[in-house]
């Protein structure tokens, strides 16, 4: 990659592919079949991609992981892909009625400006005002969707929302650690293979937290097996999955299908998240809906 200014950034088909996760047979098929990408070459001959092209194909291999067909896609101008990328995505939930919008809006000037200790000192004092429920019902809630929307649109780049992503993070974690050590249920929470996005799940852990659940996490992406075999090791009540609306909507109720399979037939699977609404039909599964819905799932939760 040559840097000589970011109009002039140059990716290998390499490096294309580690960062968009579409492979390089794909980008030369499209490019023979739809003529985009349209890469240059360098001085050896290779294609080299100007990062314009890179993030409009990292745009399109986000609205293709929500059902878009990439023909259509690939022809459509940029703007038309970021208003499908702003206005289409499915089951994120609308900002809490009790949010104050100027006060998200100094939030996110901070992500904007990127002051990591400043807007880690304003979660803290927010936190601290609210309590850690309505905190994350209300201003990590709000501020996680305008931090998606601002992607979409283009107006926000992927380290500032990993900036906000990493606060954030911190600030529920040392949260969670200041709260009476929970007992029952005992919940596993993790991610499937091809989700990345923790944050939701660190949300519900802070709900489950509260409700009085032990909770053991595992991360993000872990694989079918060893899913079940954590929840067998650690003798889990439940095992709670978090969905972006980002998570390939074709994969989700196979791969839940298999993991209901591999679980002990006594352990309850919940999964919640934006993406989690196409999981509604799968058998054995209970979809959590809101964040709020949280201590209703407790409820009925094996104890």
């Amino acid at each position: 990659m040559d840097k000589t200014g970011e109009q002039e950034l140059l990716f290998s088909i390499a490096a294309v592919e580690r960062e968009v996760g579409l492979s390089k047979d794909v980008l030369r098929v499209w490019e023979r079949r739809y003529g985009f990408p349209s890469p240059e070459r360098d001085a050896r001959g290779e294609r080299a991609y100007p990062a314009g092209q890179v993030q409009r194909l990292a745009l399109i291999k986000r609205l293709m992981d929500r059902g878009h067909r990439p023909g259509r896609l690939l022809q459509a101008p940029v703007e038309e892909l970021r208003t499908l990328a702003g206005g289409g995505v499915t089951g994120r939930e609308a900002p809490p009625s009790g949010t104050t919008p100027g006060a998200i809006d100094g939030l996110m000037r901070l992500v904007r400006g990127h002051d990591a200790r400043g807007l880690g000192e304003a979660l803290q004092r927010r936190l601290v005002e609210e309590g850690l429920q309505k905190f994350v019902l209300d201003t990590v809630a709000s501020m996680a969707v305008q931090v998606g929307e601002e992607w979409s649109r283009g107006e926000l780049r992927i380290h500032e929302e990993h900036l906000f992503t990493e606060v954030v993070t911190r600030v529920l974690r040392q949260a969670i650690a200041q709260l009476p050590a929970g007992q029952a249920p005992v919940v596993l929470l993790t991610t499937l293979p091809d989700e990345p996005h923790g944050l939701g799940l660190l949300m519900v852990e802070c709900m489950l937290a509260l409700q009085g659940a032990r909770c053991i996490s595992l991360g993000t992406q872990m694989p079918i097996l060893e899913i079940a075999r954590a929840a067998q090791a650690h003798e889990v009540d439940a095992v709670a999955l978090s969905f972006s609306a980002a998570f390939p909507a074709r994969l989700g109720p196979q791969l839940v299908r298999q993991l209901r399979t591999a679980l002990e037939p006594g352990v309850q699977l919940w999964a919640g998240g934006a993406g989690a609404g196409q999981l509604a039909r799968v058998e054995g599964v209970r979809v959590t809906g809101e964040l709020a819905n949280v201590a209703s799932v407790i409820a009925a939760a094996p104890t």
